[in-house]
């Protein structure tokens, strides 16, 4: 069985109605209805992705999305609102929202949206991800190209580490700081830009032809395998 799509929407006829078509669809759900309570239930089970709506009674939509993201980087998050401000949309993709569904919605634009988003989030195992040319090994905090060692610092690989579990997903620099420093430490955005120079010129040693860590213009970074 595949893990469940975690359904956080505190209107149950939306709920119950996703839910239905998702199982229609071969997914299976589970469903909260209040925002304190995801937290506890993602850091003991294991989801495909979470249906995040932004007003929730207890913590809001957007404190969520961010929790998520800082604890759970690699589960992707589509956002379901009924706030359609720019400012709105905007905030909820910068924190590390995947997709972003405005009310009233089609529950066949879900699924489809949810095929979309799990399509283009490659699967990883726990331990090591590989994504040509590149493969990593968590467990020994190592990267290899070619069954050769990069020699990345432990901030290089945690970059690396982020970029790769959600190929040419973008990530501002603001993100890549938080998974950096789990400290929380005041650095600048220069910094991120050094560490992410010196990562892609380790990179570029062993594939001097191919461009895999891209630069999207005042945005962020990208991981980019295929490139």
């Amino acid at each position: 069985m595949t893990d469940p799509i975690l359904i956080v929407e505190d209107e149950p006829k939306i709920a119950h109605l996703v839910a239905d078509y998702l199982q229609q669809s071969g997914y299976t759900t589970h469903h909260l209805a209040h925002g304190d309570e995801v937290m506890p239930w993602l850091n003991g089970n294991a989801s495909a992705l979470v249906l995040l709506d932004l007003m929730l009674p207890g913590t809001d939509g957007l404190t969520l999305c961010r929790h998520i993201n800082e604890g759970h980087p690699t589960l992707p998050v589509i956002m379901l609102t009924a706030r359609v401000e720019e400012i709105d949309r905007l905030l909820g993709l910068e924190l590390g929202a995947d997709d972003y569904i405005c009310k009233p919605f089609s529950p066949r634009e879900v699924v489809a949206r949810v095929k979309a988003v799990l399509r283009r989030l490659q699967p990883h195992h726990e331990n090591s991800i590989s994504t040509p040319p590149l493969h990593l090994d968590e467990e020994g905090w190592r990267a290899l190209a070619e069954g050769q060692d990069l020699g990345l610092t432990a901030v290089e690989f945690q970059l690396l580490k982020v970029m790769m579990h959600a190929p040419g997903r973008i990530f501002s620099r603001d993100q890549l700081m938080d998974h950096m420093y789990r400290d929380h430490r005041i650095v600048s955005e220069r910094t991120v830009d050094s560490h992410v120079k010196k990562l892609r010129r380790k990179i570029a040693d062993a594939y001097p032809e191919r461009d895999i860590i891209r630069s999207v213009y005042s945005v962020g970074y990208k991981y980019q395998p295929n490139a």
